[in-house]
């Protein structure tokens, strides 16, 4: 397959009746799914959509989603994605970096939009997501006016599917350090990593995911969806993730066989697993992403629900580059090895040579899957990669001797006191070994002395009495070298995340500093 489009168009010949995506009362087969889609291609075509212009998606969980999505590229554009979470300066910035034409919403993201100044926006596509993918309309922000005629011509223009090097989809990093950079992927690496995951995972047509990830980030979009509709498989679509409705949902659909979750997914799952058992009806595989699993979730997971969390891991330019194995040992607190036809190595950050096992040094990774680079950021692309092609990830780790990645954190967020290098996900995983904290997130501060000092922002468990940070410290000191124990720890309700769940360790350095 070329392309991910090319998949639904095959599966929409072969196996027309088939279920793609249950959404709320709906059940969307292949083949109206890519009627819809062909539908949406021709429709962009006609209000002047060019091949390479860019299309931004700001939309929720729904199958409108899949069709702007899958439309764009069949009609030759490259599809922005928009977090929904973002406001008034995240919006703007993506939209002017990437020069967006025209952008896909609802109602809702209508008023979000309205008061940016983006001069290369001309046109709003609003979805009705109550009425399903087939009922949108079309606003020209000059005028204000709704644009209709364009749907009497829709039929007149051929539809070609992409090639494999043609650009797919643009992704914007997390922009932890920095403005966000938007990281450009062709036809070829989306196909050839869910190919690859296909293999390792086992994935077949007979699977039937329950998502509830969000689309606008490559976790829900390019694994999940990615996945049900390259191997002509089924989806159960959420607007979001609800613990309980996710129990309930597994108690009542023995169909289900894959959950795709981040590790705060999996502490309410457990929590409310506690409330309403275990269903009698579980997947066959559980799959953690996008945030650190923590080795005591792992195994609180496996001894409540009887299964093994399958950890992998993956970002914005690669998608997924290392996976725990679908058979054999899934490993606590490690990724796994790379998948099928690609690679992965550890580097001294100096010397960017490679490092023999155990040793920690930044993760490299080499393949297909890897982006084409950064949107028209040519420099920043050419450092990010060596002379022989492997991509540096910026994170820090190890390999075992057996070939198990560890990752330990952002190589940006290694901390270094007194000439001691300090993985700050090491002293994370101790302090959430601790009876009274629930979780923990560990920063370097600037210090005269040493370079810097270890400071812990812990959250202490519900109905526990909060630990003091004498106690804390003592408990580091027991566990840990002295070098690596806090010097400071601070007390929080939570911990600032992303839509995925993700620590932004940024906004904790920077309270720190302002306080």
């Amino acid at each position: 397959m070329n392309s991910i489009v090319e998949a639904v168009y095959y599966h929409a010949q072969r196996q027309p009746e088939r279920t793609a995506i249950f959404f709320e009362d709906r059940a969307i087969n292949y083949r109206q799914l890519y009627n819809d889609v062909e539908d949406f291609a021709r429709g962009l075509l006609a209000y002047g959509v060019q091949s390479g212009d860019r299309v931004a998606l700001l939309l929720e969980n729904c199958p409108a989603f899949v069709v702007a999505y899958l439309g764009t590229q069949l009609a030759g554009g490259i599809v922005v994605l928009v977090n929904t979470q973002y406001r008034q300066g995240e919006l703007s910035h993506i939209l002017n970096d990437a020069g967006v034409q025209l952008c896909v919403t609802s109602a809702a993201g209508r008023e979000s939009l309205q008061h940016l100044a983006v001069p290369t926006l001309t046109t709003l596509v609003i979805m009705d997501e109550a009425k399903g993918p087939a009922s949108w309309r079309t606003i020209d922000l000059a005028s204000g006016a709704d644009v209709n005629a364009a749907n009497a011509h829709v039929q007149s223009h051929t539809l070609t599917l992409p090639t494999p090097e043609a650009p797919a989809v643009i992704g914007y990093t997390s922009g932890t350090t920095g403005r966000a950079k938007g990281a450009l992927l062709c036809q070829r690496n989306l196909t050839s990593n869910i190919a690859a995951i296909t293999t390792a995972w086992r994935w077949t047509p007979g699977d039937h995911l329950l998502l509830t990830l969000p689309l606008f980030h490559s976790h829900g979009l390019m694994v999940g969806m990615h996945g049900t509709l390259f191997n002509g498989a089924s989806v159960t679509l959420r607007r979001k993730f609800v613990a309980a409705d996710i129990l309930t949902t597994l108690h009542n659909d023995p169909t289900i066989t894959l959950f795709f979750g981040v590790p705060t997914m999996y502490s309410r799952l457990l929590a409310e697993a506690r409330q309403q058992g275990i269903p009698a009806h579980l997947p066959r595989l559980f799959v953690s992403g996008s945030a650190p699993l923590s080795a005591q979730m792992f195994n609180d997971f496996e001894h409540t629900f009887g299964q093994r969390i399958l950890e992998r891991y993956g970002m914005t330019e690669t998608i997924m580059n290392l996976t725990n194995p679908y058979e054999g040992e899934r490993r606590a607190g490690t990724v796994g090895g790379p998948f099928p036809g690609q690679e992965a190595r550890v580097v001294d950050t100096q010397t960017r040579q490679p490092l023999p096992a155990g040793e920690s040094g930044e993760i490299e990774v080499r393949g297909p899957h890897v982006f084409v680079g950064y949107w028209q950021r040519p420099e920043a692309t050419a450092e990010a990669f060596d002379s022989n092609g492997w991509f540096k990830t910026g994170d820090l780790g190890w390999c075992s001797n057996d070939g198990y990645f560890t990752i330990n954190g952002r190589a940006r967020e290694l901390i270094i006191s007194g000439g001691y290098n300090i993985y700050p996900r090491e002293v994370e995983d101790m302090l959430e070994t601790h009876p009274d904290i629930a979780e923990a997130a560990v920063v370097g501060l600037p210090d005269s002395e040493m370079g810097e000092q270890v400071v812990a922002v812990v959250v202490a468990k519900a109905g526990h009495r909060p630990p003091s940070a004498t106690d804390i410290i003592a408990f580091c000191r027991e566990q840990l070298a002295s070098y690596k124990k806090p010097r400071q720890v601070v007390f929080v309700d939570k911990l600032p995340r992303n839509a995925l769940g993700k620590v932004q360790k940024h906004l904790i350095t920077r309270q720190l500093h302002s306080a």
